[in-house]
């Protein structure tokens, strides 16, 4: 019978169950400091041991100051405790940890993937949301609780409800100028923030097929925000050239072995699921947000619209309050007062190599405040090789260590209230990135140009930089 990638993945780590539920082998866990510590520290107090300690590893991400020269003491007022309890737990159950003073840290999403931990046809699971990420490389990924992951490093597994499959088909090419960041607003403005709810959601198609590794862990990061259960890539040469030679990734004859069961890892043709949707990539142009919602998003070229007076949704005019919009008002004419570029949707080396060249050259307006936090270490130290740092520093950002910094302000740091921040992140509902904060969600060029001029706008709003003259 005809089975979906989800469906290989999930039947090859059942070790029982039915149609409704299994119980799935954990092929790795990915702890953070804001719950990892907690369920590390739960786990040792009842004298239990971690099943498999070499397929877990820890990261300090969530609450970590940015701030150079940052220290345990962070901004949160909470936070110290946090970072030293995940440290002396991990370091004591012999987990492999990514420090904050070690060159590998970064965002969980950002370094798995950068290390080679996740790999094709592994089940993975963080406590975090976003963990559908890494189900860019042929996973299946998907975030959980403390209590579930305390369940996964005693045993090994996890009893999981079986989710309906999904597969999102977008055809044909996007347009130059135009992202994965674009392409899953546009998705998700389609389907609503519930559209994949609890469901697998495959991506497919020649535009899937087109972007880089990168871009389709923009893609089912943003998977999260259709109330996905998880998301998953089949991969490809692509996939394989990315993961090659890291440093968790199998190697010699392990290697040779892998590609060859890799080969196997996509639907079958006739495989059935369960909704099916198509998109033409064609259609999909800049895009961003202008409510609390991912799916409340427009083309830069776009309106608010009057969804109140369409269907008399009231939840709508308390969006347009918080947001300080009004329908019908262009959001190119929306001033802000902040940028930010980070987050594990739009922080690798990629998203900073593209925001940086539309930065060259240019100042932002003098009115913004501009922060770019890398996602890992070894993203700055290759964007600062680059002199990628500089031609941000140039234009007037900050340029940051890594973390999740301002994607949300749990860390102890936030904007201003009555601050309209366009950010490269994933969620932009009321208080996200501080209490009062009105956060636009935008791919890193979008955030990048809208700097420059001060107001949400685009690449293409930018003035022709002047050509030097010869005297």
């Amino acid at each position: 019978m005809p089975k979906t990638l989800f469906e290989k993945i999930w039947n090859r780590h059942a070790i029982d169950g039915d149609d409704q539920a299994s119980l799935l082998l954990i092929d790795r866990i990915l702890l953070h400091e804001r719950t990892g510590g907690v369920a590390l520290k739960s786990l040792a107090e009842t004298g239990r041991e971690i099943a498999t300690p070499s397929h877990v590893f820890v990261t300090m991400d969530h609450v970590v100051d940015t701030l150079p020269g940052r220290t345990d003491d962070t901004l949160m007022p909470t936070g110290r405790d946090f970072i030293t309890t995940t440290r002396r737990e991990a370091l004591a159950a012999g987990l492999t940890i990514f420090d904050i003073d070690d060159p590998r840290q970064g965002i969980v999403h950002v370094i798995s993937p950068e290390q080679g931990i996740v790999l094709p046809g592994l089940t993975l699971v963080c406590p975090d949301s976003h963990t559908c990420s890494q189900g860019a490389l042929g996973a299946l990924a998907w975030g959980i609780g403390s209590t579930e992951a305390e369940h996964a490093l005693a045993t090994g597994s996890l009893r999981v409800n079986r989710p309906a499959t999904m597969r999102i088909t977008v055809h044909g090419a996007l347009r130059q100028g135009t992202t994965a960041k674009d392409l899953a607003l546009h998705i998700i403005r389609r389907l609503g923030s519930s559209g994949a709810k609890g469901s697998a959601v495959e991506f497919a198609g020649s535009a899937v097929d087109d972007l880089e590794v990168e871009g389709r862990m923009t893609l089912c990061n943003m998977a999260a925000e259709l109330a996905a259960f998880t998301a998953v890539i089949a991969p490809d040469q692509k996939t394989i050239a990315f993961l090659q030679d890291r440093p968790f990734a199998p190697k010699g004859e392990a290697w040779e072995m892998a590609m060859r069961h890799w080969q196997d890892l996509r639907s079958d043709p006739d495989a059935e699921f369960d909704t099916e949707y198509a998109f033409d990539a064609c259609e999909v142009v800049p895009m961003v947000t202008w409510g609390t919602s991912p799916d409340q998003a427009v083309p830069l070229v776009g309106a608010v619209p009057d969804v109140l007076a369409a269907t008399g949704d009231e939840a709508e005019a308390r969006t347009r309050d918080y947001m300080n919009v009004m329908p019908g008002a262009a959001v190119s004419d929306l001033s802000i007062t902040a940028a930010f570029i980070g987050s594990c949707t739009n922080s690798r080396l990629s998203d900073l190599r593209r925001a940086a060249s539309v930065l060259k050259g240019r100042r932002i307006a003098s009115h913004v405040r501009a922060i770019c936090v890398p996602g890992s270490g070894q993203v700055k130290a290759a964007a600062e090789s680059e002199g990628i740092d500089k031609l941000f520093r140039d234009a007037g950002f900050e340029w940051r260590e890594p973390g999740c910094s301002m994607c949300f302000f749990a860390g102890g740091e936030s904007f201003a209230a009555d601050d309209r921040v366009i950010s490269s992140t994933n969620r932009n509902f009321e208080r996200r990135q501080g209490p009062g904060t009105r956060t636009h969600l935008a791919s890193p060029e979008t955030v990048a140009a809208s700097a420059v001029l001060g107001r949400i706008g685009g690449v293409a709003d930018l003035p022709p930089l002047q050509r030097e003259t010869d005297a």
